[in-house]
């Protein structure tokens, strides 16, 4: 098991860029496919990008692509959102999640991960 905790959310203008850690505590975070997902008020939450164990494969949400990257540093135990050209509607709790997996998949859906962040929250303004 890990515990996850993100950060590096904050306030922004629209057009500017964020990027959102999320720690893993435990030695065998290398072992985890993690997931980046966000929550708005009023609406459920979606998923925003993944990245399987070793780097090599990711994925993202329509809505994101072009403008966000997910990447890993094991070594460090942590996982990074990079969200450049940030949208008012990119507006929400950002969480970082993560589940045991040595495949070259991603996962879309939240219930395919075992452990969740506490979230950070992500305001852009115009």
């Amino acid at each position: 098991q890990v515990q996850l905790v993100e950060s590096g959310g904050g306030l922004v203008q629209a057009g500017a860029s964020l990027r959102l850690s999320c720690v893993a505590s435990g030695r065998t975070f290398s072992m985890y496919a993690v997931g980046w997902f966000r929550q708005a008020p009023g609406k459920e939450r979606e998923f925003v990008a993944a990245i399987n164990w070793s780097g090599s494969a990711t994925d993202y949400a329509d809505s994101v692509k072009g403008r966000f990257t997910i990447s890993r540093d094991n070594a460090k135990n942590t996982v990074y959102l990079q969200m450049n050209s940030l949208k008012l509607e990119d507006r929400a709790v950002y969480y970082c999640a993560a589940r045991w997996s040595r495949s070259s998949s991603n996962y879309r859906t939240s219930t395919d991960y075992t452990n969740w962040g506490q979230g950070t929250q992500v305001t852009v303004s115009s």
